[in-house]
């Protein structure tokens, strides 16, 4: 019976072999397994406020006055700002952030309540740590809207002092008001602005590598005219025998995310979900597809991991999370739409956030079937190189 098992071959065999080599190695496990969660739980517990809170920053008050401490008090109310330091020069201020343990400052000067007072605008500095972008951008809003509104306080109370009312003030301090509303993240949320962009990011990576390292570990250990033999010598076959299993494994981690993301931490979900679960079940059979594209043109172990780490680390900021790709230049534009990961943020876009009808995003899904089937007319090449099988360190 053992014997008849082993000698079988097609389609079924290959799957069955896959499978026992998934198991059989703890690396299988850990980058399709393992290595996702963890992306998963890192992601979702680092982000799980939304928005970085208490900022520690200090204060310069050289002036000491009422309207100085009610500043600070004010800029201390504020979620995103900690007043931890009241300080005296902008020496001590400089030197406690060079340090880290501030990410901004602001200084009041000497004489900031009487020249306000008597009109002569007086002049507020902040200053912010730019190497941590995002508490920094965070921080100069902040400063930034204070001193607009301590601004607006000081007209105010020159304008009450002279007799003016208080709904002529606010139509002269605010003479056009603003109705503001943030479509698709609301809650202005880094956690849904990252999670639904960088899991995706990082899931196409280790596709990519498991992928690469399964069919390049075939040659350096010279089992790859076995593996082909198993599938009746069918390169089709072999390959199709061989993702199916990693298929359904990095699907179901991709189901997770969508049921976490849509389902648990209810992030916004405009559309069919069923339209993102099909954009995930092409974005992991793309990916496959990609990496076997690279095993096609170059079918060594060392060569196609490093490119498959290139190309998945590179997704991370060429396909569009965190720069507009209108604004790149131009072989970079192109070259991010060359990237499945890319076609499946569009998708999420659309669907998820925008909410639009399926057809506006049907190109889109064009493009990753495009993709999941481009690997086809290289599949000669990559059998010519498992039958040869050397393998080049």
């Amino acid at each position: 019976m053992t014997e008849q098992t082993e000698n079988r071959t097609g389609l079924w065999a290959s799957i069955v072999r896959e499978m026992r080599q998934l198991v059989s190695r703890p690396i299988y496990v850990l980058c399709m397994v393992v290595a996702p969660l963890f992306c998963c739980l890192f992601m979702f517990s680092l982000m799980h406020e939304g928005l970085p809170h208490k900022i520690p920053v200090a204060i310069v008050d050289q002036d000491h006055s009422n309207s100085s401490q009610d500043f600070t008090q004010q800029l201390g109310a504020l979620e995103s700002v900690d007043v931890l330091y009241k300080l005296n020069s902008f020496t001590e201020a400089r030197e406690l952030m060079q340090s880290g343990d501030i990410f901004g400052f602001l200084m009041i000067p000497e004489g900031f309540e009487a020249k306000a007072t008597a009109g002569r605008q007086p002049e507020i500095s902040f200053y912010t740590n730019n190497a941590y972008y995002i508490p920094a951008s965070l921080l100069y809003k902040s400063f930034k809207t204070m001193s607009v509104l301590a601004s607006g306080a000081v007209v105010r109370q020159v304008l009450l002092a002279t007799g003016v009312e208080e709904s002529q003030i606010m139509a002269k301090l605010q003479p056009i008001a603003t109705d503001m509303h943030a479509l698709g993240n609301p809650w202005i949320s880094y956690s849904v602005y990252l999670n639904n962009s960088f899991l995706p990011g990082l899931l196409q990576l280790m596709i990519l590598l498991v992928t690469v390292f399964s069919i390049g570990s075939e040659i350096k250990r010279s089992t790859a005219r076995e593996w082909l033999r198993t599938a009746d010598d069918s390169i089709i076959v072999a390959i199709t025998g061989k993702l199916v299993p990693q298929t359904i494994i990095f699907f179901a981690m991709g189901l997770l995310y969508l049921a976490l993301l849509y389902g648990y931490l209810h992030f916004p979900m405009q559309g069919n979900i069923w339209h993102m679960i099909a954009a995930m079940l092409l974005l992991v059979v793309s990916t496959q597809s990609f990496a076997v594209i690279i095993m096609s043109i170059a079918p060594s172990l060392r060569i196609g991991l490093s490119a498959a780490g290139l190309v998945g680390v590179l997704s991370l900021s060429i396909a569009g999370f965190s720069f507009p790709v209108p604004a790149m230049y131009l072989p970079f534009q192109a070259m991010s739409y060359v990237l499945p990961v890319r076609h499946y943020f569009l998708i999420y876009v659309d669907q998820a956030l925008n909410g639009i009808p399926l057809y506006y995003s049907r190109w889109h899904y064009v493009a990753l079937i495009l993709f999941a089937v481009a690997s086809t007319p290289l599949l000669p090449r990559l059998k010519k190189a498992l039958m040869r099988q050397v393998y080049v360190p």
